[in-house]
């Protein structure tokens, strides 16, 4: 009795022994595919979509712990999943980047104009600036408050456009042109404070 009890005993720890290893390839397999599919636009969703990368990398972490425990039957019913997660994050990864793409190529369109715009009203803000500042006295639509104002906002303009210039070089279109259409913006009112007449 006791030796049947053993053999049934070991016959099924064979059983199981066999199921674990029939499973181990697929779960193998099933953690390196997810790997690969990822790795495949991982750059970009981690410029793009960091945050929804990592809920998919903290997934695909526990599965190979898993599969280094040996708990294949754990791999395998969570693959699936991670599989649909990473098909989604795959495709909201592809239409950011295109709107991103979108976004950057207006950007270098916008920046042209602000490039050949912009240096010529700063020269025409601080040459008004030079001037006044040698005269007697202001102008009766200058007060002096408006004219340090002027001068300030003369100098913000200046680093502002140096961070558009040091954004666009680094690549960074979109904020440079944000960074240009701040400077523009407070040319305008500058011009307005030394009583001359806004850019268009």
């Amino acid at each position: 009795m006791l030796k049947k009890s053993l053999f049934i005993t070991a016959v099924a720890m064979l059983a199981l022994a066999a199921g674990c290893a029939n499973q181990k390839g697929p779960a193998t397999k099933a953690v390196g595919d997810a790997e690969a599919a990822l790795a495949a636009f991982k750059d970009d969703a981690a410029r793009l979509l960091p945050g929804d990368l990592s809920g998919v990398e903290t997934t695909l972490t526990g599965l190979k712990d898993s599969l280094a425990k040996g708990d294949y039957k754990a791999v395998l019913a969570a693959a699936p999943e991670l599989s649909t997660r990473i098909a989604a994050l795959r495709d909201a990864t592809a239409a950011k980047k295109a709107e991103w793409e979108a976004a950057t190529a207006a950007a270098k369109e916008k920046w042209t104009g602000f490039a050949a715009d912009l240096p010529k009203m700063v020269d025409a803000i601080q040459s008004r600036v030079d001037i006044l500042g040698k005269a007697r006295r202001l102008p009766r639509n200058v007060s002096k408050e408006a004219f340090d104002n002027a001068k300030a906002g003369l100098d913000w303009m200046k680093s502002q456009w140096a961070e558009a210039n040091d954004a666009f070089n680094k690549g960074d279109a979109i904020d440079a042109a944000s960074k240009a259409q701040a400077v523009k913006d407070k040319g305008n009112e500058v011009l307005k404070l030394l009583g001359l007449a806004p850019s268009a």
